[in-house]
């Protein structure tokens, strides 16, 4: 698992476009039959990848007697064909942009299959593990043709849906011909919030918006890709083709409307 540590607005200011995406990128998230681990400082939020055959692991840096000891965690299946994960030794089949939440003190979760995406946060609470499809979310339709961001919002983990401590987690499809996400864009002052980009064909990419309002930065996005977001940073993109997007926030609430809008205007 590897570990980053929190950004101030200040630090970004003298990134150049290597260390940006060091700090802020993840670009390698699947391997065959392992899990892969990216602890961020940003909330503690754990992002990863499972992919084959593979077992939840429990990395030194957590110190804790099994990895959700003291967390919760969110999956998405990204991939295309069934698979199943199991949550001490019950299975849950898994079929394309389906959640599984899993609550704290679940000790042992294996994948078969996948790939599937893993966003976890620190858990004061047990809520029971629960799958959901796409039928089961609380669909939200956003945008349109003109702006180029017709979208539907899929609500999986939220306040009225599959409840978590504080993990909210959704996943936000794009329409043909659509490309812009998140507009208006907004900060989160109270919640850090993961970008999953996934379902975009090969060789496209999405450029990524980040950092303060009035100085904004970007990050060219492959798929299968996530960008951390910190609470100071705005997050909206435009891709050079439709795609899919998870969203995952954790933070003080989980109130999904949360935010401070910012203008484009005053996007600089």
């Amino acid at each position: 698992m590897q570990v980053r540590y929190a950004t101030a607005p200040e630090q970004v200011r003298g990134m150049d476009t290597r260390a940006l995406r060091d700090r802020f990128l993840v670009e390698d998230l699947f391997g065959e039959d392992e899990v892969r681990l990216v602890y961020s400082h940003e909330d503690r939020i754990v992002v990863g990848g499972a992919a084959g055959s593979a077992r939840l692991p429990n990395p030194e840096a957590l110190r804790a007697g099994f990895f959700l000891e003291r967390r919760e965690l969110g999956v998405v299946h990204v991939g295309r064909e069934p698979g199943t994960v199991s949550v001490d030794g019950a299975a849950y089949k898994m079929g394309a942009r389906e959640c599984l939440y899993v609550g704290r003190g679940a000790r042992e979760v294996v994948f078969e299959g996948g790939p599937y995406y893993l966003v976890s946060t620190p858990a004061h609470a047990a809520y029971p593990t629960a799958h959901a499809t796409m039928e089961d979310a609380e669909p939200v339709r956003l945008g349109g043709r003109e702006g180029s961001n017709e979208r539907t919002i899929y609500k999986y983990i939220h306040a009225q849906g599959i409840r978590s401590c504080q993990l909210v987690l959704g996943v936000t499809v794009l329409e043909p011909g659509s490309m812009w996400n998140t507009m208006p864009c907004h900060t989160h002052e109270r919640r850090t919030e993961v970008y999953f980009y996934f379902g975009l064909p090969e060789g496209e990419r999405v450029v990524h918006l980040m950092g303060r309002p009035d100085e904004t930065r970007n990050l060219i996005v492959a798929d299968r890709q996530a960008v951390i977001s910190p609470c100071w940073s705005v997050h909206c993109g435009f891709g050079t083709r439709s795609y899919s997007f998870v969203w995952a926030m954790g933070g003080e609430n989980q109130a999904y409307d949360d935010m401070e809008p910012v203008a484009i205007t005053e996007m600089r």
